[in-house]
């Protein structure tokens, strides 16, 4: 940002590329009022040069602006961070004595972290609630102040924050100047930024109460932790408590447990996936696809070990931006080991295990891979969140003039992997060069050229995260939308300018000199264990025909026909189904909800009737009735499907469609 002299005008340039001028020290809120009413209504921050600010901080140069809404990502955060503030202060108005710790914008809403003087209880949460609601109507508004730490550490001193104090005592090195926000009564020490006033939260909603440590360390204190979340009308508020209603049917670690698939033991520790027969079957499916798919795609296989001489790690550059993120080494004949966080340096190792011509170039080589990261325990998820996971890991060795080919045939690959897995809504986002980068900028800027021209030879969409990309290369980031519209982000198509440099790779070209590779990391599924955590919740555990570990359920009306039960359960496990016979004494209304419950797909429902004319009544989850059928007909029909192509991966929500129209994902 070019810096005004007092009394000058400053220019500055809106998204569409148009510049407006205003004086030194215009504030956001001019500039949005400049622009509109509805606008200057609308607005709770603006984005100066990289930066998101107060609306009430003066601008002082030419700078790229935008004005930021709640529809932007910047413009939520800063909303759902003041929610926070309103929330807090309600919270200590109500129990007097309680200790402010942090309070942060989260992926959809807000927490705050406190040690009450007692533990909350869940009718805290409606008077909180009804003060909250006090504070939104006084309209207060939020005010920033600048103060050295010495004085920021009388002012929390004198309140018995101990929490903020211990913030302080790490900033106090580093910063002259600390900011400390106000609103209504209530004063917090936060970098912000806020929104204007109060006023503009019209709709909230605690939602839960849970325990956290501080600095999410065991050892350290207990807190209390209150979850909220917050938006500008009622009906984003009852959209978001709809989605979050069937979120919680659709909760990947409840169906696991109710369909036997995974499990995580204290015993053997937490982060670490126990697969269960059922989960094991589809990981296995899974596993198969992927190695078919990349062996027809020009993919070699690779496998590499799980641990590695700490050098490799010095080498890698992984021990000095990396370690927070890796367990402790360990001594093995004297010499330190580590666990693998990621596979790449021994990629980069069998590359190096002998000369490459530019002849050989492309290489293509694709590992799933178990690695280990130390993740804090607050942190950890069911399948979403782990400490040990099977990265699907691929990385390309080419030459510059084969880099944009190498990104197209990638994006095409992942997103032909995506859509038979049901995901054909996705989201890209190109990341690109940060202030702090290494590499040369000539090969930066051939990255990005390569990578969007990728992106626009097909038509794709996608949001530019300006400055987004790693410090050692830009990246495209592919997040797929499940059933109910939510993003997961699962594949990254990333350039390394790091490694190639720090293990000193190379190739000889045909002018017979050595030349450096591009290197290109993918990642397609992200990790299985975090895949298939996002497929439970697609498909709330109604699993496409081709990964049911039970495709169908043989359920006898009586014992008079159990034999013939059982036998039509062989019969079909002869001819390629995954079937079995429920042959248990009970009323076959019983048998019906456990089949449900368990959400096989099909009901293979056999009496007297059926067993003289060697059929059965077909009954898809959900209730649908698909009619009598032959063994051999349910057979054909159910083989046509087993595959994961065709109808039968489609996105759809609902329950399971007629046998010969494929299966959905169902609720």
């Amino acid at each position: 940002m070019t810096t005004a002299v007092a009394g000058q005008s400053v220019r500055l340039t809106l998204p569409d590329g148009s510049t407006r001028e205003y004086a030194a020290g215009v504030t956001g809120a001019d500039v949005a009022l400049s622009i509109g009413r509805r606008l200057a209504h609308d607005a709770l921050a603006i984005w100066v040069d990289g930066k998101v600010r107060d609306l009430s901080a003066p601008i002082q140069g030419d700078a790229p602006i935008r004005i930021l809404t709640f529809d932007s990502p910047e413009g939520k955060q800063v909303f759902w961070h003041s929610s926070a503030h309103v929330m807090a202060q309600a919270v200590t108005e109500i129990l007097p004595g309680t200790k402010l710790a942090i309070g942060p914008p989260i992926d959809e809403g807000f927490y705050y972290d406190f040690d009450p003087p007692r533990p909350f209880q869940p009718e805290d949460l409606a008077r909180f609630e009804e003060r909250m609601t006090q504070i939104v109507a006084e309209d207060a508004k939020f005010s920033r102040r600048e103060c050295d730490p010495q004085e920021a550490d009388r002012i929390f001193t004198e309140r018995g924050e101990k929490y903020k104090l211990e913030i302080l005592e790490r900033v106090n090195a580093a910063h002259d100047q600390v900011s400390l926000y106000t609103h209504s009564r209530f004063l917090d020490l936060c970098r912000g930024p806020h929104i204007p006033s109060t006023g503009k939260i019209k709709s909230f909603k605690l939602l839960s109460i849970a325990g956290a440590y501080w600095r999410d360390a065991e050892g350290n204190p207990q807190l209390q932790r209150i979850y909220g979340v917050s938006y500008p009308d009622k009906k984003q508020l009852d959209e978001f408590l709809n989605r979050r209603e069937e979120a919680d049917k659709r909760d990947h670690r409840r169906l696991g447990k109710q369909l036997k698939l995974y499990s995580i033991n204290e015993q053997s520790g937490a982060g670490l996936v126990l697969w269960h027969p059922k989960g094991a079957f589809i990981r296995r499916r899974i596993e198969e696809f992927w190695y078919r798919r990349h062996q027809e795609s020009g993919y070699e296989l690779v496998y590499s070990p799980h641990i590695a001489r700490l050098r490799l790690w010095e080498t890698s550059g992984h021990t000095g931006f990396y370690s927070d993120n890796m367990f402790p080494p360990f001594e093995v004949e004297n010499n330190p080991h580590q666990l693998k966080p990621m596979n790449c340096p021994f990629h980069i190792l069998i590359y190096q295990s002998e000369l490459r011509s530019y002849r050989d170039l492309p290489l293509r080589w694709a590992e799933l891979g178990t690695v280990y990261r130390f993740e804090r325990g607050g942190v950890l998820h069911g399948l979403l969140r782990v400490r040990g996971f099977t990265q699907d890991d691929a990385h390309l060795f080419c030459r510059r003039d084969q880099v944009e080919a190498e990104i197209r045939r990638t994006l095409d690959f992942c997103l032909s992997i995506y859509s038979a897995f049901g995901f054909d809504d996705i989201q890209v986002f190109l990341s690109t060069r940060p202030e702090k980068a290494i590499g040369d900028p000539a090969d930066w800027a051939l990255a990005e050229e390569s990578l969007r021209n990728a992106l626009d030879s097909r038509k794709q969409k996608y949001t530019v995260d300006a400055g987004g990309g790693a410090f050692y290369g830009p990246k495209i980031d592919l997040l797929v939308r499940d059933a109910i519209g939510r993003p997961w982000q699962c594949g990254t198509i990333q350039f390394d300018f790091n490694l190639p440099e720090r293990f000193d790779l190379n190739y000889i070209g045909a002018d017979g000199h050595a030349h450096r590779p591009v290197v290109i990391h993918r990642a397609l599924l992200g990790s299985l264990e975090r895949f298939f955590g996002v497929l439970i919740e697609h498909y709330a555990g109604v699993f496409p025909i081709w990964l049911a570990p039970e495709q169908a359920l043989v359920l006898s009306v009586s014992d008079k026909v159990a034999d013939y039960a059982a036998s039509v359960a062989v019969e079909l496990t002869a001819l390629g189904v995954r079937a079995r016979a429920d042959l248990r004494p009970e009323k076959i209304g019983l048998k019906i909800r456990d089949a449900e419950i368990q959400k096989v797909p099909f009901m293979l429902i056999v009496g007297e009737r059926e067993a003289e004319a060697h059929t059965m009544s077909v009954r898809g989850h959900g209730g649908q009735d698909q009619g009598s059928q032959s063994v051999t007909q349910f057979a054909q029909t159910i083989r046509s499907q087993d595959h994961p192509s065709g109808s039968d991966t489609g996105a759809g929500a609902g329950h399971s469609q007629p046998i010969n129209a494929g299966f959905s994902p169902g609720r």
